[in-house]
């Protein structure tokens, strides 16, 4: 991670909690942070709700004037019309979302989303004024073929190739590899190095020096607090998108003490 980019440590809560332990939660992580003076100017906390609980975090955080920033943690391609149990981008945006995550690997194996899709997530995002978060990462195949670099750079690609320099330099990336996920396995700080690396070189060669250097790439996969310093230390790394210790407000909370304290 470069100082020049501010790190993210996005807590994506997938479909747990009600919008009262969302609160309850939010509650007690914003206390955690305050009582330990967080600086967040030096890095960015996000909270990724269902979207059942979205208004209820917005409620709080701007009752309280907190800094937690929080998301969505999908999209609809449409913005409006007969399209039952979606939701739209200008809808999240009116609920002071400033992130929506596209295409994690539970989306694209269980709401089946190809590329035009994920694509179109992207520009809809874009397009209401929010940052989306793409997900890329292989498989234990791909990673057993060792093709695992050529394999999330394409997914990166798939998407890039059809945006435009400016909308490509508000894209975040959050390298996952699936093997990784929910599996308590994670990959060595090399290893997320290498994919990050790999993924700003693509970045650079398509869009130019300066996109690349502002795109922030996130590490995701079984992150803890005992394996964030030695991940948030390699330069190409700038946060983390962080699954089942994001429902522990005490460990999220460290991670992103963890994270600032590493970035001075």
């Amino acid at each position: 991670m470069t100082l020049n980019r501010i790190p993210l440590v996005a807590g994506n809560w997938k479909m747990n909690f009600d919008h009262r332990e969302a609160t309850y939660f939010v509650q007690k992580l914003a206390w955690l942070l305050r009582d330990a003076k967080f600086d967040h100017k030096r890095c960015e906390v996000a909270l990724f709700p269902s979207f059942t609980s979205i208004r209820s975090v917005q409620v709080l955080v701007e009752a309280d004037h907190l800094r937690i920033r929080y998301g969505a943690q999908s999209v609809s391609v449409t913005s409006q019309g007969a399209f039952t149990g979606d939701v739209s981008a200008d809808m999240l945006a009116h609920l002071g979302c400033s992130y929506v995550i596209v295409g994690h690997s539970e989306r694209r194996k269980y709401h089946p989303e190809d590329d035009a899709n994920i694509v179109d997530q992207v520009r809809a995002v874009l397009a209401a004024g929010m940052q989306p978060i793409l997900c890329v990462g292989e498989s234990f195949e791909e990673r057993r073929q060792g093709i695992e670099l050529d394999f999330a750079v394409g997914q990166v690609n798939d998407v890039t190739r059809d945006l435009s320099d400016e909308e490509a330099s508000k894209l975040i990336v959050a390298y996952e590899p699936v093997w990784a996920i929910g599996t308590g396995m994670v990959a060595t700080p090399q290893s997320a190095q290498d994919a990050a690396r790999a993924i700003r070189d693509h970045m650079q060669a398509q869009f130019g020096a300066a996109t690349a250097q502002s795109v922030r790439i996130l590490y995701g996969g079984s992150v803890t607090s005992h394996n964030a310093v030695q991940l948030i230390t390699q330069p190409d790394v700038d946060g983390f998108l962080i699954g089942g210790a994001s429902l522990d407000p005490e460990e999220l909370a460290l991670i992103a003490r963890l994270t600032v304290k590493t970035a001075r």
